[in-house]
């Protein structure tokens, strides 16, 4: 049992390739998280691994995914085989230890985790933008050969097995910027819609929240996690959040651009 949340495409695209090869089944955060009445409370089979996968926002797991595991039970929980990955474009910060601290107080544990490197998508501040084409492509070939490691050892069932990029200013980063970029930062108020969107519906089709509704342009709910799906998918660059991203260039996983 696979569990992701995904904006653009990396971890949904770490997410299928992991529950694949372990015969797994995916299932997505957001959509179960959309539904009010679901009880979030899922049962295993005796040899069934339980993942999660999931980008890095401002050096944590974003705020969905934290409520997320937060509301989770399942039903049979006997030392099942559970791990995360998570995709970043450089570093991780305290994630392992903010994670580890989420689950203090429930049954389970996890039994390893990873960071894998993906493109960079994140250009709502100033000074950040996506990576330069030959970085994301060379980021993208070296993904799979990463994603194919962490499959062998989620096989073998590997046990404490912790590969977590921090990085440096660890603390920093994850205690006091990702706070505040949670309270400031994961909102649709910025957003809007230029005069060359032509409505064409992409940032509605691919919102994991199902936060937007197009008309003549689209609308932003209060439902937002400021994954940047909604910019980096528009066809005609007509999505912008505030004017952060008057500039700066887009990336969408090639294997779900203009795919559903």
């Amino acid at each position: 049992m696979i569990f992701y949340f995904s904006g653009t495409g990396n971890s949904k695209w770490i997410a299928n390739k992991v529950a694949t090869y372990q015969d797994e089944k995916i299932i997505s955060i957001a959509d179960e998280m959309a539904i009010p009445s679901v009880a979030l409370q899922y049962t295993l089979g005796d040899s069934e691994k339980v993942g999660f996968v999931f980008p890095i926002y401002s050096w944590a797991p974003p705020a969905i995914v934290m409520e997320f595991i937060k509301k989770i039970s399942f039903t049979n929980y006997h030392d099942h085989y559970c791990f995360f990955i998570c995709s970043c474009g450089d570093e991780v910060g305290l994630t392992l230890q903010i994670l580890q601290k989420a689950i203090s107080k429930k049954e389970w544990e996890w039994k390893a985790g990873f960071s894998v490197i993906m493109p960079n998508n994140y250009v709502s501040l100033p000074g950040f933008d996506t990576d330069s084409k030959d970085l994301e492509q060379k980021k993208l070939k070296e993904a799979i050969v990463a994603v194919q490691r962490i499959n062998e050892i989620l096989t073998n069932r590997t046990e404490q097995h912790f590969e977590c990029k921090k990085g440096s200013f660890v603390f920093f980063k994850s205690r006091i910027i990702n706070p505040l970029f949670n309270k400031f930062q994961v909102t649709a108020k910025p957003f809007h819609a230029t005069d060359d969107c032509v409505a064409c519906g992409l940032c509605e089709k691919y919102c994991p929240m199902h936060n937007i509704k197009v008309g003549s342009k689209p609308v932003w709910g209060d439902n937002c996690t400021s994954c940047l799906a909604c910019y980096h998918i528009c066809p005609r660059h007509a999505i912008h959040y505030g004017k952060a991203t008057l500039k700066k260039h887009q990336y969408f996983h090639p294997d779900y651009k203009n795919k559903g």
